[in-house]
């Protein structure tokens, strides 16, 4: 599946992503291609210091090299990894790291996207936007059930209040009814 360019309404280079709480649905794309890559709900947050997006899941258009890699320098010394590539124009997109030091464990069997290889289509807003530009730092499991927690006792003070209100107006209309009796 391939982007579809007659679908953009505009291009901005310099979007920002809102606050977490409006997370926006996205796909990832191929810079080169525009080929669909993943979606934002398969990325699980970005390792800044190497400006990669990480990824739980991609598409069948993200190709995994057999080739593994040894890494001698830089981030990702003493790491084996494989390289990523775009299944249509056979563009690197990133790796998939196999084996890591202790200290870097976070990045194992995940896919890494560099973010100057990737595209963003925001859903709701019809553009595409530079990933350079977003920030995919995710919230702590903790706040997000926090924040759950606060919608559904919100849900739950609006339904008790609904039910007080159905009970008395039950009580209203039966007394109506045996006040009209008794006349």
């Amino acid at each position: 599946m391939e982007f579809d360019a007659s679908v953009l309404i505009k291009r901005s280079d310099d979007m920002k992503l809102p606050s977490e709480a409006d997370q926006q649905l996205m796909t990832l794309h191929c810079k080169h291609c525009s080929t669909i890559l993943a979606d934002s709900l398969g990325v699980c947050g970005e390792v800044k210091s190497m400006d990669f997006i990480m990824c739980l899941r991609v598409t069948n258009d993200v190709v995994v090299s057999g080739k593994m890699e040894s890494g001698h320098e830089g981030k990702l010394a003493n790491c084996i990894y494989s390289s990523v590539k775009c299944r249509n124009c056979c563009s690197v997109l990133g790796k998939v790291v196999h084996a890591t030091p202790l200290h870097m464990a976070m990045i194992r069997s995940i896919f890494l996207l560099l973010k100057a290889n990737i595209s963003c289509y925001i859903l709701n807003s019809s553009s595409m936007v530079k990933a350079t530009t977003l920030t995919f730092d995710l919230k702590p499991l903790g706040e997000r059930m926090n924040e759950v927690r606060l919608q559904i006792e919100a849900q739950l003070d609006h339904l008790m209040h609904m039910r007080s209100r159905l009970f008395s107006s039950s009580i209203a209309s039966q007394s109506d009814k045996q006040g009209a009796h008794a006349v």
